[in-house]
């Protein structure tokens, strides 16, 4: 948990063959002068894999410069790097809002876009230029600058600081992220009073703060000093212990990667079915690695067809109560299980929108079906937020639900 003094920049957006990068250069430099040294310079093109491989220290600092066009391809492997989803920087969209109108130049049409942060960062701002972002998570942080005509106030005014920040002994930030699900941030604001106070105070030297996103609320102890590690340990055991089972893992782990070691623990297998999804489950569970271990199968299932000759879903279940309800959800389930012999079923049904709502089941209605050894249930759920956001929203559910399920069993 504690910083490690290695510092790692990486150029995102070079052709093969390309000149050194002076930009890369004076970075470095800068850096070094702030007493926070280099230790590797890397330069990749637009690819992913390159640059999940430049993130993979588990500790230090990590410096990353985007190209021109490179900015979405980033944010995605940060994310991803981190375990955190990309929501809407209401300060970083204000800041490109400045930005352009300083231009006189109106705002493209992808600006929201370009203001997805990974959950928790935080971002940077400058006069000129794209606005850059930092993003902590344990002893990893990473930071990531548009190279455009603003880097060199992005790196004076903010990265240099923080740079030497972390590089000073006594100064070392000590960062644990708390993650919990199924829980909204007012509880949690009430649960945690004692060391929240007015939504982020100090106990001791550890600053205690919320961090909500969707379908999860991440509790950030922040911790600086000397004695940073003792005192963060100090006041995460109590916090902890009012979080219970709310919190379902620390810094980098998702709900999928818990869930997934959950499963394997125990020796059992999943399948899962969708409706309103449309593969996202299956996508999460898939993108941890060893994931074939436990994950057995999905099924996309939209129409009542479907739901019937690939899951059994009764007909009479989809004419009385409809596909959208909880006897159709907990039918999937079981179908799920029973078809692909595993030991676990998830089911969603719902809609999405923007269309489809009624009066009794409006826009955002959701039901998670889930099916352990043989038992079946079914919760209705409301989700706020775009298609996307009830899409993503939707799948936590189903993940909570089962890993509460599984807790205690052995």
């Amino acid at each position: 948990m504690g910083v490690s003094a290695g510092v790692h920049v990486v150029t995102v957006g070079v052709p093969a063959g390309a000149e050194p990068d002076p930009e890369a250069a004076a970075v470095a430099q800068a850096l070094a002068d702030a007493g926070a040294p280099v230790a590797s310079r890397v330069a990749i093109e637009d690819d992913e894999g390159a640059l999940e491989r430049a993130l993979a220290p588990d500790d230090g600092l990590t410096v990353v410069l985007a190209g021109a066009g490179a900015g979405d391809l980033v944010r995605r492997v940060v994310a991803r790097a981190i375990g955190a989803r990309l929501v809407l920087s209401e300060r970083f969209l204000a800041a490109l809002e400045e930005g352009y109108r300083r231009l006189d130049r109106p705002l493209p049409r992808r600006a929201e876009r370009l203001a997805l942060l990974p959950q928790g960062a935080q971002a940077w701002t400058t006069e000129h230029g794209e606005p850059g972002f930092v993003l902590e998570s344990g002893a990893r942080a990473v930071v990531v600058l548009a190279r455009d005509g603003g880097l060199r106030t992005a790196v004076e005014r903010h990265l240099v600081p923080y740079a030497r920040a972390r590089a000073a002994g006594p100064g070392a930030v000590f960062l644990r992220t708390l993650r919990t699900a199924g829980v909204t941030a007012g509880e949690l604001e009430e649960r945690l009073a004692e060391w929240l106070g007015q939504r982020e105070s100090r106990t001791g030297d550890v600053a205690v703060g919320l961090v909500p996103g969707e379908g999860e609320v991440w509790v950030r102890l922040r911790a600086k000093g000397v004695d940073a590690a003792r005192a963060l340990a100090r006041v995460e055991s109590p916090v902890l212990d009012a979080l219970g089972a709310d919190c379902y893992g620390r810094d980098a782990e998702t709900l999928e990667l818990v869930v997934g070691r959950a499963l394997l623990e125990r020796r059992l297998t999943l399948a899962v079915a969708e409706s309103c999804t449309g593969g996202l489950l299956g996508h999460r569970l898939t993108s941890v690695p060893g994931s074939s271990a436990y994950f057995e199968r999905g099924v996309l299932v939209y129409s009542n067809r479907a739901k019937e000759e690939l899951l059994g879903v009764p007909a009479e279940v989809l004419r009385v109560h409809g596909a959208v309800s909880a006897p159709c959800a907990e039918a999937m389930a079981r179908g799920a299980a029973e078809r692909a012999g595993t030991a676990c079923a998830l089911a969603i049904t719902g809609i999405a929108g923007p269309d489809g709502g009624t009066p009794a089941k409006p826009v955002g209605t959701v039901f998670v079906g889930l099916a352990v050894e043989g038992r079946a249930s079914a919760r209705r759920f409301r989700f706020l937020g775009d298609r996307a956001s009830v899409k993503w929203q939707s799948t936590q559910a189903a993940f909570d639900m089962l890993r509460r399920a599984l807790r205690g069993r052995t």
